[in-house]
């Protein structure tokens, strides 16, 4: 925070008074600033480092992997925002044996997450040397323990990594579906500092289930650049989705108000949530389906929404075929205006919006770690209805059924004048 002072030196006596006054002000603005509506919980990010024995490596311009990431640490500990709370946290720091039992064990807090005592965490992070094994599945748990809580702030954990886990069976990636399963507002992002495809797999598995970013590193100014970024980007405010469990059927479905949300879907499966619409209002719905772990070539979203008796009123969907990332789709349904029988306030009509996907396992064996299901964020906003009629979908051509009347009258009148073209062409010849 940055506070601007302002001297003006009239008398010693009124300067000493300004000097008394000016700091209970300044507490009593801090006071009112922290406590009143406007303030929001502190985001929480924990830099969770490996430092393995592969981090001994000396690839990322002439230095070690380590000396890159301890560079990285330090530069972002200096620039940290003021409203963030920073931890760090290890993984294979501290065990160099052979004891696979015990390497996997070795993951601990080396900065509790809090405000930033910058001597003191350069500190902790100048004893760092490359050592032991990767866990990183157990570094992820604890990561995320350390960042429990319920004060509604976003969270992030930034995991630096040169390698796979070295720690099955408990899957790193399982790990961060069962963290984002939980429905907690925390953001796993990841970054490689080695270009090789089992490595981006794992580490982009990680980041997906979670909805954060995978980025490959291989310089040491990049590395602090984002790692930097991220950091920033937790001080930034963000629409928090709102978990939500979506019904088997219409009858049974949540009733959800304008919003973010999110939920999971297991494959195949359907989910029905109920919004509440009044005659000349829009409904306006979106749904995303990421797809966090290996599937099938042929995949597809469906969004519908339907009255309460099952009548489909409009829907949208999207198809393809390969590797996606995350798969949308959308819809908007205008509720017409209509006179009540009562002359009083109309009621609202019960709108059911179904979604479903068409995701299949790419095997049978990751058919069997389907659960928990994929993650899946809807949008629902419902605003005023067009004035205009010709601005509504209607037949779910709208404004294009301008187009398609001009068209059409282009089409006929090219026709006439091809016709008495080839007419009067004719005519030409047979005289010739």
């Amino acid at each position: 925070m940055i506070t601007t002072r302002r001297a003006a030196v009239v008398v010693a006596a009124l300067t000493t008074v300004l000097a008394g006054a000016l700091p209970a002000a300044s507490t009593a603005t801090a006071a009112t600033t922290a406590d009143g509506p406007t303030a929001r919980p502190a985001p929480k990010v924990e830099l969770v480092l490996d430092v393995s024995g592969s981090m001994k490596a000396r690839d990322i311009d002439g230095q070690s992997r380590m000396s890159a990431a301890k560079q990285a640490f330090n530069d972002v500990i200096d620039a940290v925002p003021e409203e963030v709370e920073l931890g760090i946290r290890t993984l294979g720091a501290d065990y160099p044996g052979e004891d696979k039992a015990r390497g996997c064990k070795d993951t601990r807090q080396l900065y509790p997450v809090g405000p930033i005592d910058r001597t003191e965490a350069k500190a902790a992070v100048a004893t760092l040397s490359p050592t032991g094994w990767t866990p990183i599945g157990p570094a992820l748990l604890g990561a995320a323990e350390d960042l429990d809580g319920d004060d509604g702030g976003s969270r992030r954990i930034v995991l630096i990594s040169d390698g796979e886990d070295t720690c099955g069976p408990l899957d790193p990636c399982e790990v961060a579906r069962e963290i984002a399963a939980k429905g907690v507002d925390l953001v796993i992002d990841t970054l490689g500092l080695v270009p090789n495809a089992k490595i981006r797999q794992q580490l982009s598995c990680i980041s997906d289930a979670t909805g954060g970013t995978y980025t490959a590193v291989q310089h040491k100014d990049d590395l602090s650049d984002k790692v930097k970024q991220l950091v920033d980007r937790a001080a930034d405010p963000v629409v928090t989705p709102v978990p939500v469990e979506g019904a088997a059927a219409c009858a049974e479905a949540p009733k959800i108000e304008p919003g973010l949300y999110t939920d999971r879907q297991p494959l195949g499966t359907h989910r029905w949530y109920r919004v509440d619409v009044l005659p000349g209002q829009e409904l306006r719905a979106s749904v995303s389906v990421a797809a966090d772990r290996p599937l099938a070539d042929d995949y597809g979203v469906l969004l519908r929404a339907v009255t309460a008796h099952g009548r489909e009123l409009v829907r949208g969907s999207e198809a393809g075929s390969g590797r996606t990332d995350v798969i949308s789709s959308g819809l908007r349904h205008p509720e017409r205006e209509r006179p009540d029988a009562d002359g009083g306030e109309p009621a609202a009509t019960p709108v059911c919006l179904e979604v479903s996907n068409s995701f299949a396992a790419a095997s049978a064996k990751a058919a069997d770690a389907s659960a928990p299901g994929m993650p899946l964020e809807l949008t629902v906003d419902v605003v005023d209805g067009p004035d205009d009629a010709s601005d509504t979908a209607a037949f779910g051509l709208g404004r294009g059924w301008w187009l398609l009347g001009v068209l059409v009258l282009a089409g006929f009148l090219g026709g006439l004048i091809f016709g008495w073209l080839s007419r009067w062409r004719f005519a030409v010849w047979r005289t010739h």
